[in-house]
């Protein structure tokens, strides 16, 4: 099942994790890694429940790219508890730049995998993922 735009495969195990991060809440985030010798997009790394923002956003390499769902849990003004996924292509300024035309026309393809994402986010810099611009965009 590759892409033809890119010709990259989505491993199953990226689609469970998934399942297991909305419906069991099993993981704060997940972020996938496209391996480009084996032309498939896997599970770099799972976040625990009670891992911080702070440590998904550490977790973003700096000079390269990746794809990410973050599970942002949030209090309204009706003081009501929420919960947003949100999906971030990580792609820095400082990646390759082939590398970033990879990961930009796999993205909607494998975004397309995950079910249930609720929002967006393109981040080429950390500022673009703040938590400030994360809780403006659960709303």
């Amino acid at each position: 099942m590759a892409n033809a735009a890119s010709g990259f495969a989505v491993h199953d195990e990226c689609k469970l994790k998934f399942l297991d991060l909305k419906a069991k809440r099993t993981f704060r985030f997940i972020i996938y890694k496209i391996e480009e010798k084996e032309k498939q997009v896997i599970v770099e790394k799972l976040g625990e429940p009670s891992e911080s923002y702070e440590d998904f956003t550490a977790c973003l390499p700096a000079d390269e790219c990746r794809y990410a769902v973050y599970d942002f849990d949030f209090v309204t003004e009706e003081n009501c508890q929420k919960s947003r996924i949100f999906f971030i292509a990580w792609s820095p300024d400082t990646a390759r730049v082939r590398t970033k035309m990879i990961y930009a026309s796999s993205k909607d393809r494998f975004k397309r995998e995950l079910d249930g994402i609720q929002v967006e986010l393109q981040a080429t810099d950390p500022t673009e993922v703040g938590l400030d611009i994360i809780k403006s965009r659960a709303n």
